[in-house]
């Protein structure tokens, strides 16, 4: 099947404890992005936590995905590593695309705050309402509709930890009744943060969560009934090509 974006190279920074995760999250950038998996450079900060600033010159935009046991309020002999990188990124206005934990370490590293916060854990599908920030987003307009995005629309949702405070610049375009701050992006720059899984259909989230079921949600009952109000999420699907289209 052709690339959407032949010529497109991406750096994937990840946060994986297992090779087996880390080629499961690789290929669900891969089907969302709609290019091959040549196309990507993936890294795991686990195995190898000080990347050089070449291989985020060499990529046309950098996504920092998900990271299951991993915590983005802990310190990790990464940490202060892919901080300053994140902090370089935004001063030389390269396209950085956060998902999950990438996005809460993303704020946290820029300046803003992510904290522990299992009382407003999310899990499964959930419903995001844009702000008027978010209605007015290019990666959040279609341009066949003149009404955008529609607001609330469903996502794919796994955390305990949350963006509390955005950093300096950060403008909120998304939340939920629960959690605010689901979606951001830094003022003028092409830097986007998502607190939902937009690399994920509902399928590649069970089989994510079949990994991390243990720490989101143990009990068998709730996680059987979350299974069963899983949905597609079409709007979602498109943020990270639109965010390529739109900044890269």
């Amino acid at each position: 099947m052709p690339s959407s974006f032949p010529s497109l190279r991406l750096l994937l920074l990840q946060v994986r404890e297992s090779a087996q995760v880390a080629e499961h999250e690789k290929q669900c950038v891969v089907e969302r992005c709609g290019i091959h998996g040549e196309q990507v450079r993936n890294i795991n900060l686990v195995e190898h936590p000080t990347p050089e600033w070449s291989e985020v010159e060499a990529a046309d935009a950098v996504i920092i995905g998900g990271a299951g046991v991993h915590s983005a309020v802990k310190d990790y002999p990464f940490t202060d590593h892919l901080a300053a990188m994140i902090q370089r990124m935004a001063d030389a206005a390269k396209p950085l695309f956060g998902s999950c934990w990438g996005h809460q370490f993303m704020a946290r590293a820029l300046g803003g705050e992510a904290i522990h916060d299992p009382s407003r854990s999310e899990v499964g599908a959930h419903l995001v309402d844009l702000t008027d920030e978010g209605r007015n987003d290019p990666v959040f307009w279609l341009p066949d509709d003149k009404a955008g995005f529609p607001s609330p629309f469903d996502v794919l949702l796994g955390h305990q930890d949350r963006v509390s405070r955005l950093p300096e610049g950060g403008l909120e375009l998304a939340s939920t009744d629960l959690c605010p701050n689901q979606a951001f992006r830094l003022e003028g720059l092409p830097i986007y943060g998502t607190q939902f899984h937009a690399e994920l259909t509902e399928e590649r989230l069970m089989e994510r969560l079949m990994v991390y079921r243990h720490i989101y949600m143990p009990d068998a009952e709730a996680f059987e009934a979350m299974s069963r109000s899983l949905r597609p999420t079409p709007y979602a699907a498109q943020i990270l090509r639109r965010f390529i289209e739109e900044y890269v």
